[in-house]
């Protein structure tokens, strides 16, 4: 006890200036100590308290005044000015808490900043602040310097670099939860008004003193507001959330998600802490909740079968009550996640059929691109599709030209396409803008043109033009992509069976935009021929000089890999359901071998066997028809 009384008095010694009223004081507390070592505990205190008492402690932080109280009260602007005539007693600290309304009182007012600060009162204001700046309190400097950044001063304004200059001086010294609210309130600021150096070194000081945040909403704060700007906070941001995510609440956790999503930072071990207490823990989630997690994951392509099932199993008895613009961005949010729940997309669909003014042709096409994504098809498709139709006839040639040929390729997807959208974008004033681009989405672009020529083709002998030119369907000059170990695997597999490369053609392209990963002509004893001397119209550069003999077929092979089905499903997207079925209406035999069944075959011996047979069943399934 008694060495703790003395530390106290130490301490109190320190903190305060000496002054000649506090030199008899402060003699008698340093002899003090010494004197109560050998007294009893309630002596010692009694002793103590009675020393306080008669000796007055000051202290540099004096408490609320009438001043402070006028300035809080203040409604306007003149009311603050109106200190300043030199009845009141001021000191350093108020000048700052008068500069700090002022602005506050602009903001909520919106006046003219530029015509008040010309203000004679403003200026003198302002000069005095500047004068005093060393001595304002840490949490009154922060909150001056956002105020003045508020007020959108010139950038070498004198009030303004020297209150900067200050607070670069202190952030070493100050409290953590002061350069917390710096990052929070002032970082946007410091961008516009290219104060570089004190957004550095505020962000190495973040950075360095991370062992100091002790609650979640530092870290939320943090990671939203200055997490971008510097890697190396963010790391430690990460790893204080790991430590402190048995405290996150519900609402929290959106804001985490929310920050990774729009910094595209796929940091797994949050992900997956994230997804275990969203989880584990009763939380009760709100629809806005529900949704922005399910873009959040979306956005970011995390899968967690168990999330998503939580997701939509509380959104499905809400769908009635959302918006079109909830429905829509769920939609999309699942359909990035390649994630089909029949009951939740049932519920999109009987939302659009039941309030289909609510939807903008826009929201709209974006719906149809998820259901097409997923291959979804409703109960209710040709009451949905006519819906669709009806509504996008007369606005789809408004839409962004990208977002057309999305539209159109969707539909052909789905099986529902028309002649007159075939025709709106197949033709050469429509698509010349994109053939022959040099830009990533232009090329994209055109390889949904392809998919869409091809159905034109194939899917709808009705359809008589236009059509791409024959150069469009020409393969892009592309870097060559690495081959897959599955498709490394079965390339190999069938050279070593067939025993000649001459019987085989591998990795082309046919003139329907898809790839093709293997293709044999068969005799009509089901023997392979050497394939490069047949003509092959199909493929997108036509080689060969040979007609096929009588009675023969062509066969390709189509690997399905993890990606190409919805999640957790062996059901293929949608865009794959469409190359299967334009190979299929080309006449070439499909042999479709899936990751799922090629990944059980252990020896090369059983792959072998494994794609003879399946080659036996496409040649007898095309018989039997």
């Amino acid at each position: 006890m008694a060495s703790r009384l003395v530390h106290r008095c130490l301490c109190l010694l320190a903190a305060h200036p000496a002054s000649p009223l506090t030199v008899m004081g402060r003699l008698r507390l340093a002899r003090a100590p010494c004197k109560l070592m050998t007294t009893t505990h309630e002596s010692t205190a009694s002793t103590l308290d009675s020393l306080l008492n008669k000796e007055q402690v000051f202290t540099p932080y004096p408490g609320p005044q009438e001043v402070d109280r006028q300035i809080e009260k203040a409604t306007t602007p003149e009311e603050v000015l109106d200190l300043l005539d030199g009845r009141h007693k001021l000191h350093h600290n108020h000048n700052a808490l008068m500069v700090i309304k002022l602005s506050r009182l602009l903001a909520d007012k919106h006046q003219d900043r530029d015509l008040f600060t010309k203000d004679v009162r403003v200026q003198k204001l302002l000069r005095t602040v500047d004068s005093q700046v060393s001595s304002i309190w840490h949490g009154t400097l922060m909150s001056l310097l956002r105020s003045l950044y508020t007020l959108q001063l010139p950038e070498n304004f004198k009030p303004l670099r020297s209150v900067e200059q200050e607070v670069r001086w202190r952030l070493r010294r100050v409290k953590y939860k002061n350069l917390v609210f710096l990052a929070e309130r002032s970082i946007p600021y410091m961008q516009e008004q290219s104060s570089k150096e004190l957004l550095t070194e505020l962000l190495m000081y973040l950075e360095r003193r991370w062992t100091e945040i002790e609650d979640c909403r530092t870290v939320v704060i943090l990671m939203t507001k200055a997490g971008h700007l510097s890697e190396a906070l963010m790391d430690r941001l990460e790893d204080k959330f790991l430590e402190l995510a048995e405290q996150f609440g519900p609402e929290d956790l959106r804001k985490v998600m929310l920050t990774l999503a729009s910094q595209n930072r796929r940091s797994v071990p949050l992900l997956r802490a994230i997804s275990y207490h969203l989880a584990q823990k009763p939380f009760t989630l709100t629809r806005g909740m529900l949704i922005d997690f399910a873009y959040a994951y979306g956005k970011l392509n995390f899968h967690q079968t168990q999330i998503f099932q939580k997701l939509a199993a509380e959104l499905l008895p809400q769908v009635s009550a959302m918006t079109s613009s909830d429905i829509t961005q769920c939609s999309k949010s699942f359909a990035f996640l390649k994630w089909l729940n029949l009951p939740l997309f049932e519920a999109f669909a009987q939302y659009i059929l039941n309030k289909e003014d609510s939807f903008t042709p826009l929201q709209l096409s974006n719906m149809i691109l998820a259901f097409a994504r997923l291959n979804f098809h409703p109960e209710q498709e040709d009451q949905l599709f006519s819906l669709v139709h009806r509504k996008l006839e007369p606005e789809l040639s408004k839409l962004n030209p990208s977002v057309q040929v999305d539209v159109v390729w969707s539909l052909c997807i789905l099986q529902q396409v028309q002649k007159a959208q075939l025709q709106q974008v197949l033709c050469q004033d429509f698509h010349s803008q994109f053939l022959g681009g040099k830009f990533p989405q232009n090329q994209n672009t055109c390889q949904k043109l392809i998919h869409i020529n091809a159905s034109a083709l194939l899917e709808h002998p009705e359809y008589t033009g236009p059509f791409l030119p024959t150069v469009a369907l020409r393969p892009q000059q592309s870097a060559n992509r690495k081959m897959t170990p599955m498709q490394k695997d079965l390339q190999d597999i069938l050279k070593g069976w067939l025993g000649s490369e001459d019987k085989a053609r591998f990795g082309e392209t046919t003139q329907y935009g898809w790839e093709v990963d293997a293709e044999l002509v068969l005799d009509a004893d089901n023997q392979p021929l050497p394939v490069k001397n047949f003509l092959a119209p199909h493929l997108a550069q036509p080689a060969g000089t040979q007609p096929l003999p009588p009675g023969a077929k062509r066969l390709v092979f189509l690997r399905w890999e993890f990606p190409n089905f919805t999640s957790r499903s062996k059901d293929l997207l949608g865009r794959f359901v469409m190359a299967r079925r334009h190979l299929r209406a080309a006449g070439l035999l499909v042999v479709e071998v899936p990751y799922y069944e090629w990944l059980e075959l252990k020896s090369e011996w059983q792959k072998g066997a494994y794609l003879k047979d399946k080659m036996g069943k496409a040649v007898a399934e095309d018989l039997a028809k």
